[in-house]
């Protein structure tokens, strides 16, 4: 609706003038009290990019041009269970409960992470006799295959079909991806040597090779490392089919993309938009038109968590939300409970249904790239384009994505921004709900399949070698805590911290929260107790009393800067005369100097490395059980 006809519906509107993005800014500029405009209110991407509180509409902005208007996303549902008999199970109850679309996971591919289908054939073929291809059932093959067990696919899935040509397929031939897992480099002529030709022949129209940016950001890598190198993997497809005699356009439309889709929705969207307009920009370059490009999305595997799973749920929903907004042509939810093993039915069907609703009550196919326009839609997915273009650059630069591999230059700028980002969430710049905020220590288990993960056969000492993007999971560490702390657990024995509360609760319920969730995160549970006022050596010697009753060797002081005075010298130094190991403190650092001549040798804040204080407990608690 025009700003002209606001005034039509909002007959209230008319009575005020219209604001200028001028006037917010001076407001803006006033509440935050003289402090920086760029520090308070400005804020930065992984890679860099400026995001603004406020954006003007975008003027001359235009569709990227995606899924067909009102065309829906395909529901894929990953086939994983290592035993084949399963798996067929598996995709019967997926496509009857509403999925139209299948992803065959290896247990040696990207996606695999500990599960997936053994790397054969015959371990394929019952699972493909459930499918009627005939119905339109998209398949999307994750597998690590290479030409020769796409062609034995190929073969299967032909002798099965009447018309070949309207089956829905996409072999997923990555082999630089492949490379980059397992470290293993294949000499550059080997890479792409299609079978383009022979499954042309047997009718198939789909994309044969797939340019998957998960390996990157399950690594850790940022928005733009991961477009650049889908982008680079892509015209490394394009060079070597074009060296085999094929046509550019017949090239280009062999291949298809996989981004992730992460919980920052906004970049997310962002990231697939610029997926499209810098694929455009390389088919131009290459003289070819413009023509559709397939971009499947994944759930972030990075985000998964062990504990607090149900919080996976919320980030998946984001995460598949936002794909869809951005365009993409094919989602696949990670089940909430994967970060734990084999996902049962339920998480599954959750899975499953979490696209369903997106699609069925929130609509989000209906309009095509519905962000289009939006300031801070067109803004993020321009820079986004840039930065990723300078990436790309840098790798073609280097002679292309497998010399980049070589020379380490990929996984140099992949492992900055991983640690980086390990940084944020030690010190929870970055949050993880149920991880590194809002933990339970005594939440109650969630079932999954008691299926043992595949253990891969040994691989050779490659000829060549590079090293691996290896994936990782930004709750790793405190997981680790967490589970060190269950299996004390199981034998009663818990790590315990006691609250030493000073003051009215009204003094130190705040402190006390947080020190509570603070430990809780790396699995310590708080003990407290209603505290005494301290005001003599009597109450002093009840909290005492309290302290060896809990049974721990560590406390943390709860109150006001005030009491941490005279009063936190005191309980201190009785804590640490009666046997605690290690006493910590919350509280502003220039409050905190008095405690430092009694002997407080940990300060906790909102802004101090968690999981290195987290992880020094753990250590005492070690040496003290």
């Amino acid at each position: 609706m025009s700003d002209d006809n606001l005034s039509d519906c909002l007959p209230l509107a008319a009575e005020f003038p219209a604001a200028t993005y001028e006037q917010w800014r001076k407001l803006a500029q006033a509440a935050i009290e003289g402090a920086r405009y760029e520090d308070r209110l400005q804020s930065r991407t992984a890679d860099g990019l400026t995001v603004e509180p406020l954006y003007r509409r975008a003027q001359t902005a235009s569709l990227v041009t995606g899924r067909a208007p009102g065309a829906r996303w395909q529901v894929l549902q990953r086939i994983d269970h290592p035993d084949p008999a399963s798996a067929r199970a598996q995709a019967i109850e997926d496509l009857n409960g509403g999925a139209n679309g299948l992803v065959l996971v290896g247990a040696s591919a990207i996606g695999g992470r500990g599960y997936g289908l053994p790397p054969d054939a015959n371990a394929i073929r019952s699972l493909l006799d459930a499918i009627d291809f005939e119905s339109g059932v998209a398949i999307e093959f994750d597998t690590s295959a290479q030409n020769d067990s796409a062609l034995s696919l190929g073969a299967l899935i032909a002798r099965r079909s009447s018309a070949p040509e309207r089956i829905n397929i996409r072999f997923g031939i990555d082999p630089i991806g492949k490379a980059a897992l397992s470290g293993e480099l294949l000499i550059m002529s080997e890479l792409f040597r299609p079978p383009a030709d022979n499954l042309a022949a047997a009718g198939f129209r789909g994309s044969l090779f797939v340019a998957d940016g998960r390996i990157v950001h399950d690594a850790g890598g940022t928005e733009a490392q991961e477009l650049a190198y889908v982008l680079a993997s892509g015209i490394a497809a394009l060079r070597a089919l074009e060296s085999s005699r094929m046509k550019l356009e017949d090239a280009s439309r062999l291949i298809s993309f996989r981004l992730t889709a992460d919980t920052d929705q906004f970049l997310t969207i962002a990231k697939f938009r610029a997926l499209r307009l810098l694929w455009q920009r390389v088919e131009a370059s290459c003289g070819l038109a413009p023509g559709p490009v397939f971009i499947s999305a994944e759930t972030a595997w990075r985000t998964m968590t062990r504990y607090d799973p149900a919080m996976n749920i919320v980030r998946a929903t984001i995460a598949a939300f936002a794909a869809g907004i951005g365009g993409a042509d094919a989602i696949t939810v990670l089940p909430f409970t994967a970060a734990r093993g084999l996902p049962d039915s339920f998480a599954r069907r959750i899975a499953r249904n979490t696209q369903l609703v997106l699609l069925e009550e929130a609509n989000l196919a209906r309009v095509a790239d519905p962000t289009a326009g939006t300031g801070w839609s067109e803004d993020l997915t321009v820079k986004l384009c840039r930065a990723a273009w300078v990436l790309l650059q840098q790798i073609e630069g280097s002679g292309g994505p497998i010399a980049a591999l070589q020379k380490g230059l990929i996984q140099a700028k992949v492992a900055a921004a991983r640690a980086e980002r390990e940084r944020a969430v030690a010190t929870r710049r970055y949050a993880l709900v149920g991880v590194n905020e809002f933990p339970d220590v005594t939440e109650a288990p969630v079932d999954i399949l008691g299926v043992t993960p595949v253990e891969l056969p040994a691989a050779a000492q490659p000829a060549m070698a590079v090293e691996r993007l290896s994936p990782v999971r930004l709750a790793e560490s405190f997981d680790a805590l967490r589970e060190a702390s269950d299996r004390l657990a199981a034998t009663g024995n818990r790590p315990k911290i006691f609250l030493a509360n000073l003051g009215e609760p009204s003094d130190y319920a705040p402190r006390a929260d947080f020190a509570k969730n603070f430990f809780a995160a790396g699995g310590i549970d708080a003990v407290t107790v209603e505290s005494p006022v301290i005001n003599d050596g009597e109450s002093v010697d009840k909290l005492v009393q309290a302290f060896r009753a809990s049974g721990s060797k560590l406390a943390c002081l709860c109150a006001t800067d005030d009491a941490y005075g005279h009063t936190g010298q005191k309980v201190a130094k009785a804590l640490l005369a009666a046997g605690a190991s290690r006493l910590y403190a919350f509280g502003q650092s220039g409050a905190l100097d008095p405690l430092r001549t009694a002997g407080a040798l940990s300060f906790i804040a909102r802004d101090c490395d968690m999981l290195q204080i987290l992880r020094d407990a753990h250590r005492l608690f070690e040496l003290t059980a």
